[in-house]
């Protein structure tokens, strides 16, 4: 819940003055779309028992029904005296904040320039074709007894997701490849989209996205137990060793380190180490960590060289930021951390893990552009996916939402309503350096 919120910030500081509303609405908004539709039907197809080829749930959990008062887990036995159950309701509000934040992370390779109603739509339909499914696949474990069917990715691939590498990150990420298609370049861009209008905003987003990663990372634990703390602390050192490689980075390619580049460190550290948290050890984050730091930090330029208009740089950080944790469970895994993981090529498992590993990041990255692209395409030929130009020059906070974020009173503008600045992009020195050339 709070990870929403601290996304909007992250987001928020990073467009203009002019766009910042619309920004922080398009994450709000996600919250209320996802949120009505995951009582109605979301977690019975993400979490509901097998209804097709491990594709997708059935039907039985529609409303919430036969959640209420039913428990999951592991129950009290001779060998087990204490078990661990908890109420089936508190895991399907804890999911529910997983599907609302993938939404959520979309929107920032599509900003200064998209409908919030168009957008809104897109939510509804993305989240059930697209999220809730391939949650089913990533999430649904299936019983021991064989009496609930889960996911394919879980159950016949086995590939290793702790927390969200896959089905969050690489979904996202391919999600906003594909909009950034549908939607085309900001006008201007890129010498003339303007300045990060608030950078303390994203500094302050970071750090509210860092703390609440605990619950997404440790809360997937589902208990107050020795995996939960593995994860809490490999989350935190993966994290700052990418803080470290980012900077590095900046460093050596443009001499300076910035503070849009801390925060995005941080952030590639913690998509990276999502899926790997609870099945590598301290050291293994740790490389985790600072590899992609420093990929990430070098692919935020490939937008540049490549031409597509990702305005907050969501394919460089978390597509690729997911891939790289997703296929670094295969190296880095070990079972000496989490009997229920498996041992990755450097603890002897050879290559087989990693085969798992690119199989499912390829699955999802592939099924979510596609139909992304398709998703896009509809909505940009019907109703219209883009503002207008002139709402986007003249600012979209006031055109869509008759409201601005400042009241600059005679100062006339200020922030970052300018377009005649270099900008920086969104993640550091390297968008400002690659957009000169």
């Amino acid at each position: 819940m709070l990870m929403t919120p601290g996304l909007a910030f992250f987001y928020g500081g990073m467009v203009r003055s002019k766009s910042v509303l619309n920004m922080l609405m398009m994450n709000f908004i996600a919250l209320g779309v996802v949120g009505v539709l995951w009582v109605l039907y979301g977690y019975s197809f993400a979490f509901g028992n097998d209804a097709f080829g491990g594709l997708v749930g059935n039907l039985d959990n529609v409303g919430l029904e036969g959640t209420i008062g039913a428990v999951s887990g592991t129950a009290p036995t001779p060998e087990d005296p204490a078990g661990h159950q908890y109420p089936v309701l508190a895991f399907v509000m804890f999911q529910l904040m997983f599907a609302i934040i993938t939404v959520a992370l979309i929107s920032g390779a599509i900003a200064d320039r998209t409908k919030f109603w168009a957008w809104t739509i897109f939510a509804g339909l993305w989240a059930t074709i697209v999220y809730f499914p391939v949650a089913h696949w990533v999430f649904a474990f299936s019983s021991s007894d064989g009496s609930v069917v889960g996911g394919w990715i879980a159950n016949q691939l086995k590939a290793l997701d702790f927390a969200g590498g896959t089905a969050v990150h690489i979904n996202a990420g391919a999600a906003a490849l594909a909009l950034v298609i549908v939607l085309g370049k900001r006008t201007g861009w890129p010498r003339e989209t303007g300045r990060p209008h608030n950078v303390p905003f994203v500094l302050l987003g970071a750090s509210l996205l860092w703390f609440g990663w605990y619950g997404f990372n440790a809360g997937s634990a589902l208990g107050a137990n020795q995996t939960a703390a593995v994860a809490f602390t490999t989350t935190t050192v993966a994290t700052a060793a990418a803080v470290i490689g980012w900077l590095l980075v900046e460093q050596i390619k443009y001499g300076k380190p910035t503070t849009l580049g801390a925060a995005s460190g941080a952030v590639a550290g913690l998509v990276a180490i999502t899926p790997a948290a609870g099945f590598v050890s301290p050291l293994g984050a740790l490389a985790i960590g600072v590899i992609a730091g420093v990929l990430c930090a070098l692919a935020v330029s490939l937008k540049f060289k490549f031409g597509f208009d990702d305005s907050l740089d969501v394919v460089g950080v978390h597509l690729v930021g997911g891939l790289v944790g997703t296929l670094l469970v295969g190296l880095f895994s070990t079972t000496s951390v989490n009997s229920a993981g498996a041992d990755g090529l450097f603890y002897g498992g050879g290559f087989a893990q990693l085969g798992k590993q690119a199989v499912a990041a390829g699955a999802v990255l592939a099924y979510s552009f596609v139909v992304t692209l398709i998703l896009g395409f509809l909505i940009k030929v019907t109703i219209g996916f883009r503002a207008s130009k002139e709402d986007e020059v003249s600012g979209v906070d006031e055109a869509l939402h008759a409201e601005s974020a400042y009241d600059f009173g005679g100062l006339g503008g200020g922030g970052g309503s300018s377009n005649s600045v270099k900008p920086t992009g969104a993640h550091s020195a390297a968008s400002l350096e690659e957009s000169k050339a």
